[in-house]
């Protein structure tokens, strides 16, 4: 029986504006690079897939720029595209800088769906990878209400995928792995970490980016989650 509905917070609640073509897109042009926008979405599920820490404008600034110069070169490859180091060190500059003005916006199945669920009597929450103060305003997008379970990386000392950031929300939700789902957009991240906690896994797949994807089931909006409780 399920008791508890975990969710993602970047894609799966909430979209950023810019969008990450917009974003992408635009520092990219700076340095002569023209992006098609279904490219570049197709390009950044490949990085995340490889690298399961996620998408640089979520990492802290303090990171390894190695590991952001990895994540553009996945991109690059995908994109048919060669850039030196030296300008993916001003590319990673400019995209830190973008993500500063990036503002979120709830999707418009988010309120309806966690309403749905709370009439279920299940337990809420969000399991995220996210730094409070870095887009992060649940509260102020009145979610709160409904996520009486928040997990994120800082208080759990571990990002998605490893097991202590799922661990501790079914800790705090009191529910064993089998009494949960957790919803999330990317692969790696989301649903391979769940998997590893025993959490029931659902791929949130609103750009039908992950066609291939068959060992858990796949939705394209929040709503369906509503079909497996």
């Amino acid at each position: 029986m399920i008791k508890a509905v975990f969710f993602d917070w970047s894609y799966t609640l909430v979209y950023s504006k810019p969008s990450p073509q917009g974003v992408y897109g635009g520092v990219y042009q700076k340095f002569g690079v023209e992006l098609d926008p279904q490219l570049i979405m197709k390009g950044l599920a490949l990085a995340e897939k490889q690298l399961a820490d996620g998408n640089p404008v979520k990492w802290r600034k303090s990171a390894d720029e190695e590991v952001f110069i990895r994540y553009q070169e996945i991109l690059l490859a995908e994109w048919g595209v060669t850039l030196p180091r030296d300008i993916l060190s001003q590319v990673i500059r400019n995209l830190k800088k973008a993500a500063d003005e990036i503002t979120v916006v709830l999707y418009d199945d988010t309120l309806p769906t966690l309403r749905a669920l709370e009439k279920r009597g299940l337990t809420l929450g969000l399991i995220t990878n996210m730094e409070r103060g870095m887009n992060f305003n649940y509260r102020e997008l009145g979610l709160a209400t409904y996520l009486k379970v928040v997990v994120t990386s800082d208080e759990a000392g571990a990002n998605k995928p490893k097991p202590p950031i799922f661990l501790l929300a079914l800790k705090k939700a009191a529910v064993k792995p089998a009494e949960a789902i957790y919803v999330g957009d990317q692969y790696g991240t989301d649903i391979l970490g769940a998997k590893g906690a025993g959490i029931n896994p659902i791929l949130l797949d609103r750009g039908n980016l992950f066609p291939e994807v068959s060992d858990c089931p796949r939705i394209e909006r929040l709503s369906e989650v509503v079909d497996y409780v």
